[in-house]
């Protein structure tokens, strides 16, 4: 997968360079050769003799090493890698590198570097919600730095929120799709996933029967020929794709505002299960049995997230591509389902009982589009993805 492939790993100073160790074996798993750069805070958290250890060569950091001029020079170990990653991607480091400093190695390998860059922050949720790292990671990306992460969780300090690193599978994945060539490079593909769970009160919900299997395996067809995928998925069983940009969430309200948020994009794939029906005004506390007999809920729509998307005036995706789950008349209610909500392609499948797609590995699936249909024999859900992220590719290619 990264079989002869050079990664420079700078490794900042934070509680996340623990990561890195496991990063390292994961990589050279691979059969990457990694190159570490380790700052004199990251010296702090894991020491150059774990990292040499692991990445079976020498540990660089001191820019003034007269033994390293000689043999190499800092210019050229930053111009030898295939990619750059910065990992963890301190807020100082990320201010240096916006700023242009070069008081260091890592600050001027970064500097000095025309080798693509992929950094994963890692820091405080305060420091990352900052105006400053806000700014900072701006103009970064408009620099044409990739980015992975963070993640949202506690924190070492206490805290809770956005500010984790990514976990290094996930960086793998990044690293990966960074390095891969394919027909969606440089797309930025859209895809939702799972169950939505409407609350009753707070331990009850209204959910249905989808595991995410799918929508899983379509970010994942879509990563492997390149695109870089936003993955909104309710709480579903099937593991989100490692290496996608992945948003929790739990309501249909809550998913459309995500996507709304990651809009624009090349293409947007709707494979999420979302509840039509939600408990207007759910109690707040759990709801008891009394002689009255069982309470009255009065329900309200859920909003139409692929119809809201498909008929977007502005920032619409070139491609949207909806889910029609039937259990009757399938082509009949799914061709009409595509007219009606303004997508492009609609993926209509039998999800009735008998047919196991619902938590099953198979699925047997029809795309219709403009001109006509195309019925797939049954095939597994990742064969499914595969064949739709390359008719995908095809169409936006």
């Amino acid at each position: 997968m990264l079989t002869g492939k050079h990664i420079l790993l700078i490794i900042g100073g934070g509680i996340a360079a623990f990561k890195s160790l496991d990063l390292i074996r994961r990589l050279r798993e691979r059969g990457a050769h990694v190159t570490p750069v380790l700052t004199k805070a990251g010296e702090a958290f894991v020491t150059p003799l774990s990292v040499s250890a692991l990445a079976g060569t020498k540990v660089y950091g001191d820019l003034f090493d007269l033994t390293d001029e000689a043999d190499m020079g800092h210019i050229q170990l930053s111009r030898v890698a295939d990619l750059v990653v910065v990992a963890p991607a301190t807020a100082d480091l990320m201010a240096k590198m916006a700023g242009g400093l070069a008081n260091d190695l890592a600050s001027t390998l970064l500097l000095a570097t025309d080798t693509p860059v992929l950094i994963a922050p890692a820091m405080n949720v305060r420091m990352w919600q900052h105006p400053a790292t806000q700014r900072n990671i701006a103009t970064l990306a408009a620099d044409g730095v990739a980015c992975v992460g963070p993640n949202d969780g506690d924190m070492a300090c206490g805290e809770h929120g956005p500010g984790r690193m990514a976990e290094p599978l996930e960086i793998v994945a990044a690293i990966t799709a960074h390095l891969t060539t394919g027909p969606l490079s440089g797309k930025r593909i859209l895809v939702t996933s799972g169950p939505t769970h409407e609350p009753i009160d707070p331990v009850r919900y209204i959910a249905n029967r989808s595991s995410g299997a799918q929508g899983a395996a379509v970010a994942q067809a879509l990563m492997a020929l390149g695109a870089d995928v936003t993955f909104v998925t309710g709480p579903a069983d099937a593991p989100p794709p490692e290496g996608a940009h992945v948003i929790p969430v739990q309501t249909a309200q809550q998913m459309l505002m995500a996507v709304q948020d990651a809009l624009p994009m090349d293409a947007a794939v709707f494979a999420a299960a979302v509840a039509d029906w939600r408990v207007a005004g759910a109690s707040t506390r759990k709801l008891k049995k009394s002689k009255d007999g069982m309470p009255n809920l009065t329900f309200a729509e859920n909003p139409d997230i692929l119809k809201h998307v498909a008929q977007m005036s502005d920032g619409r995706p070139p491609l949207v591509v909806g889910f029609a789950a039937e259990t009757d008349d399938v082509i009949e209610n799914a061709t009409a389902k595509r007219v009606r909500k303004g997508c492009d392609w609609i993926v209509a499948n039998d999800v009735s009982v008998a047919t196991g797609v619902m938590g099953g590995a198979d699925n047997t699936v029809s795309v219709i589009d403009d001109t006509g249909i195309e019925n797939w024999p049954k095939l597994s859900k990742i064969e499914v993805a595969q064949r739709l992220a390359a008719r995908i590719a095809k169409a936006l290619g």
